[in-house]
Parts: C-alpha cells; structure tokens; sequence
C-alpha cells in the first residue's frame, strides 16, 4: 500500500510540473526573439531619422516588433518578441557616450 501512494504521488508531481516547464520555455523563447530585435536595432541606427520602427518576420512568422526612438542625449529602443501566444517585451536606454564606447556609433569624423 504504501508503494503504491508513493507511486501515484510521483506520477501527480510530474504530471503538475510539465505545463509550467513548457510555458516557463515558450516565455524563454520570446525573451530571445526580444532580445533579437533590441541587437537588430542597435545595430541599424539611422544617422538622420529620429525614431525607427521593424517588423522582424521569418518563416512566415513575426518574431519581434522593434521601435527606435532618439532621445536627447541617447536612445530608446523597445522590442517585444513574440512565441506561440506570448509575448515579452524589453526597453532599453543608451547614451550615444556608451553607443559610441560599445562601436553602435561611429565618433564624430570616423569613417567606414
């Protein structure tokens, strides 16, 4: 008897934990297809323009909303990913001192 309740205790406690594993997974999914199109952004800063907005779609699938925008003294950049039916998103702020330190901008009479 007491076999069989710890049987049928581990096979409760491993049915319970799988849907938050595949949602805990799906949500890791999203957090890197933000985290795409935050790279993607930073590395298609417009010289001109003052915000910049993306759709970023493969396989027939969108993976990240992406918007840029110039600020004062830096940018913001806010990127949602989506996976299945989740979404995440991430914003980001970043001076054009810390652009320009990472290699995002060329210093002022740098040339390619």
């Amino acid at each position: 008897m007491k076999i069989l309740f710890v049987l049928a205790l581990a096979a409760l406690l491993s049915t319970t934990g799988f849907p938050q594993e595949k949602l805990e997974a799906d949500i890791d999914f999203a957090y890197q297809n933000a985290k795409k199109g935050i790279y993607w952004a930073l590395s298609n800063i417009p010289e001109k323009k003052t915000k910049l907005e993306s759709d970023l779609i493969a396989d027939d699938k969108l993976y990240a909303v992406v918007k840029l925008h110039k600020e004062v003294n830096g940018i913001k950049v806010e990127s949602t990913g989506f996976y299945h039916s989740n979404e995440v998103r991430i914003k980001v702020y970043k001076s054009f001192d810390s652009l320009e330190k990472d290699g995002y901008l060329k210093k002022e009479g740098e040339e390619e």
